[in-house]
């Protein structure tokens, strides 16, 4: 019955501050309209998963967490380093990826992929 996602969605509290971070810091080019189409690359995948309300891998106090697939953690690292955005944890390999956290301006973790 399911597609695909058909969007993420949450509110801000600085919608203007918001939009140039994610540009920025993640070069998501965001429209007049507040929002972009990420469309799906061959080899991407989206993993729709649930953790329990006290699971420790990230902040319990945060609902949700983006993760974005990225095609080189490297350069993604190199490119945080320049402008200034720091990790929140360090690369982490595993038999998944590797992996990587920081966070947007209002303290959202986000964890960024690379498969």
């Amino acid at each position: 019955m399911i597609k695909g996602f058909g969007g993420i969605f949450w509110r801000t509290k600085n919608l203007e501050a918001v939009k140039k971070w994610y540009s920025e810091v993640l070069k998501i080019e965001m429209g007049d309209w507040n929002g972009t189409v990420i469309k799906p690359q061959l080899g991407n995948e989206t993993i729709f998963s649930f953790f329990s309300e006290n699971d420790s891998y990230f902040p319990t106090e945060q609902q949700v967490m983006l993760n974005f697939q990225v095609h080189d953690i490297d350069e993604t690292i190199k490119h945080l380093e320049h402008i200034g955005v720091p990790l929140v944890k360090k690369k982490e390999v595993s038999e998944f990826g590797q992996f990587i956290w920081i966070k947007d301006p209002e303290g959202r973790l986000i964890e960024l992929w690379e498969k």
